[in-house]
């Protein structure tokens, strides 16, 4: 798969505070690129260097194989949409006014287009309401639309699902399916919403203090998170000592529950409850999370084990 956007050594200063520390990235084209961070993690700080909003301290980046330091990027970004901080939308103009200005200042000529511009993000109907009256997700994926014009190669996305509700989140998933999908663009969004980003995702970059810590597939990521097993029992403080003895990889919960992350048959863990003289009352699946591997990698680069 070849890239549409690729980062070679790219660093940003702000005096001595380093933002960005030599980072390496390649987005495959067609892609769903998860860019996975606590805030102040570089992220966004990444996208305003890719839209030409801020200029990097050293290092280059490509797209569509044109380098950034090659004359023509500036036409090239015009290939490029995206919703950085928050969305570039007016206000007192309706979601098709806003639109037909973007088609305007991108030189377009025709208009007919906007109706089904508008319907991919689901706010067909709106007619001549104001987007200030807007909610939050109708004025994101209004954003999200204005981004759109001129139907751009690859879609650049800082947080667009931060502050929306859990209704809200569920229609940009499947908006951004639709456009990734059906308009085969690329996508690049950045989140801290890690297990909602996973719903999405083809490919993940994890970033912690400017520094990128890994980078792999969706299908890579799967097979690299641990599958554990959530024990509810009737005494942890009896059973953790005997878990020790055989070497048994657990995390106490509390004072009934545990997780265990060895590859351990159910009968087996029965029969080392049982010479504990704890009851097992229920064993069941309990995979980690996104976030807990994200916090896995952060810990290995401090140090902490």
């Amino acid at each position: 798969m070849d890239n549409v956007l690729s980062i070679n050594g790219l660093c940003k200063d702000y005096g001595k505070f380093h933002v960005l520390k030599n980072v390496d990235l390649d987005i495959p084209n067609g892609s769903i690129f998860g860019l996975v961070g606590r805030n102040g993690a570089g992220k966004t700080t990444m996208m305003r260097i890719i839209t030409g909003l801020a200029e990097p301290t050293s290092g280059t980046y490509s797209i569509g194989g044109v380098s950034s330091n090659d004359r023509k990027i500036l036409s090239v970004r015009r290939r490029m949409g995206s919703i950085i901080d928050s969305p570039a939308i007016y206000r007192n103009l309706s979601a098709y006014d806003n639109v037909k200005l973007q088609y305007i200042n991108l030189g377009m000529t025709s208009f007919e287009s906007i109706p089904e511009l508008l319907e991919l993000v689901d706010l067909q109907g709106t007619g001549k309401k104001k987007a200030g009256k807007f909610s939050l997700g109708m004025r994101q994926r209004l954003g999200i639309a204005v981004a759109l014009c001129g139907k751009p190669d690859i879609l650049i996305l800082d947080e667009p699902i931060n502050g929306l509700d859990p209704q809200g989140i569920i229609q940009m998933r499947e908006i951004l399916l639709r456009i990734n999908h059906e308009r085969h663009t690329t996508i690049l969004i950045s989140s801290h919403i890690l297990e909602e980003l996973s719903k999405l995702a083809t490919h993940y970059a994890f970033i912690e203090k400017g520094e990128i810590l890994q980078t792999l597939s969706s299908r890579e990521l799967m097979g690299k998170v641990r599958k554990a097993s959530r024990l509810k029992v009737s005494s942890t403080e009896l059973l953790c000592p005997v878990f020790d003895r055989e070497e048994i990889e657990y995390k106490v919960e509390d004072d009934e529950s545990l997780d265990i992350f060895s590859d351990i048959t159910a009968s087996r863990i029965v029969g080392l409850a049982n010479e504990a003289n704890v009851e097992v009352i229920s064993i069941t699946e309990n995979n980690e999370s996104l976030e807990g591997y994200f916090m896995n990698l952060v810990a290995k680069r401090d140090g902490i084990t």
